[in-house]
């Protein structure tokens, strides 16, 4: 049979349940106060009482009737009766202690603050919820460790310092990076698979005045192309069945103020082509599933080792988005184009390989660095880290010799183990012709930027093509 005293109506119900609460706060708490809609305070429990002389406060009637911020410091009642929202679990802090307090806001029947009631649920909170106090420092310690493990993941990982070389050619590509960094402009980066662009892309978001923001690459050539859109948009919350109800942000809005890198751009559908033109004009973005677009500003650097106007030609690639693309391009060389790096790469590659395998570093014989030259290298430096990787794998030598890579490279075997010597005069003449090329390919041809490259006048350059043109006849 039911108790007959229990109300039925919503309105009792709420009054009786507003009743027996304030009944048991203010049986539980360690104190209570009443502050005014002026945010006076008009009443204190004799609970509280005994944390006046801690607060600089003689007595209650030294209390009650002063502003509330005079009395106890660091309070937020007066925000609670500004705001109408209630603080139900807070920590407090000041000369009297650090306690565990509550606030909530007052309302007359017709729903105006009047006021609030404050609560001291615990005083020592240090001691009382210790085990709670330190869960929450633990998570929080973990969630800092994993933002700054995420941050880590955005910095750019590579300096212009990590582009080895001093070839005329490596040399060019530097500089002409450098300036790609001072430009807050597209850049499109053209190679051969393997020589260095994403290296390049951070070496530029690093010198760039977005250094401190996002640095986020995407292969395109790595996600499908159905998920590509949400990829680089994000999805709208329940923008289809499955999607995160409260929606996930693309790489576009996660490189905002930084730089966003796209690897092998050639393989972009036709499809997200335009969506990208758009970005790239408009800087704007619309999720997928939503009619709302945010502004994003994101500096893009694309990178391919495919021809990209070929793929024009031959309708896969949309023109107006390549002339947007092809705005500061910088082509870096092969590494058949720069030959005379191979040295200095192989060192830094090898030192590279002890780190990360805990083996002792290998170091190359003039035989092994004339071996490696024979090779044609289509994989250009990534092909020689694995060359590399693989001699250090397989042989207990700290020296290599060109022995170590019979195995591995069959172009070696070519190489003579006794080269016939040559005239001194012809060596330095073909080293000269090799150096010339290399300058004016770099430089597409202008002889002024070869010469300053190779540290000659422009007079001298041209008697030396002059001669080179003469023997070639």
């Amino acid at each position: 049979m039911s108790d007959t005293r229990l109300p039925r109506d919503a309105e009792s119900v709420l009054k009786l349940a507003a009743q027996s609460m304030f009944e048991l706060f203010s049986t539980m708490s360690e104190g209570m106060m009443l502050v005014d809609r002026a945010g006076r305070v008009v009443w204190i429990n004799d609970s509280y009482k005994r944390f006046l002389p801690a607060l600089g406060v003689a007595g209650p009637d030294d209390f009650v009737g002063r502003p509330v911020e005079e009395v106890v410091p660091n309070t937020l009642m007066r925000q609670v009766v500004e705001t109408g929202k209630p603080i139900l679990v807070d920590l407090l802090t000041n000369k009297a202690g650090t306690f565990v307090v509550s606030r909530i806001p007052l309302r007359d029947a017709g729903g105006e603050v009047i006021g609030a009631l404050g609560m001291v649920l615990f005083d020592h909170p240090e001691a009382t919820l210790q085990p709670l106090i330190a869960k929450f420092a633990r998570l929080q310690g973990e969630l800092d460790e994993a933002r700054k493990e995420l941050a880590a993941q955005r910095r750019p990982k590579y300096t212009f310092a990590s582009y080895i070389g001093s070839s005329p050619a490596a040399l060019e590509v530097k500089r002409q990076a450098r300036r790609a960094a001072q430009l807050d402009t597209t850049v499109l980066l053209l190679g051969e698979t393997g020589t260095g662009k994403e290296m390049l892309a951070h070496a530029i978001h690093a010198a760039s005045s977005r250094a401190l923001k996002p640095f986020i690459g995407v292969n395109l050539a790595a996600v499908p192309e159905t998920l590509l859109e949400a990829e680089f948009f994000g999805v709208a919350p329940g923008a289809y069945t499955g999607a995160d109800r409260k929606g996930r942000d693309g790489k576009f809005k996660i490189a905002d103020g930084g730089t966003l890198f796209l690897d092998e751009i050639g393989d972009m559908p036709l499809s997200l082509q335009a969506k990208l033109l758009r970005v790239l004009q408009e800087r704007e973005i619309e999720p997928l599933g939503s009619n709302r677009v945010a502004e994003v500003d994101v500096r893009v650097i694309a990178a391919t080792s495919c021809n990209l106007k070929a793929l024009v030609d031959e309708g896969r690639f949309r023109p107006d988005l390549y002339y947007r693309l092809n705005v500061l391009p910088v082509r870096l060389p092969s590494l058949r184009e720069r030959l005379s790096d191979l040295e200095a790469l192989c060192e830094s590659l090898l030192e590279s390989i002890a780190q990360r395998t805990g083996m002792p570093q290998r170091e190359m014989t003039s035989s092994a660095i004339g071996a490696l030259a024979t090779h044609e290298w289509r994989g250009n430096v990534r092909e020689l880290r694995n060359v590399l990787e693989q001699a250090t794998m397989h042989t207990d030598n700290i020296r290599l010799t060109s022995e170590d890579f019979l195995s591995i490279l069959p172009s070696a075997r070519r190489e003579s183990p006794r080269p016939a010597l040559r005239p001194l005069p012809q060596l330095i003449a073909e080293l000269e012709h090799s150096s010339i090329r290399s300058a004016l390919e770099a430089t597409q041809g202008n002889k002024v930027s070869a010469a300053r490259l190779l540290g000659i006048s422009r007079a001298t350059l041209y008697g030396k093509l002059a001669e080179i043109k003469r023997l070639s006849n």
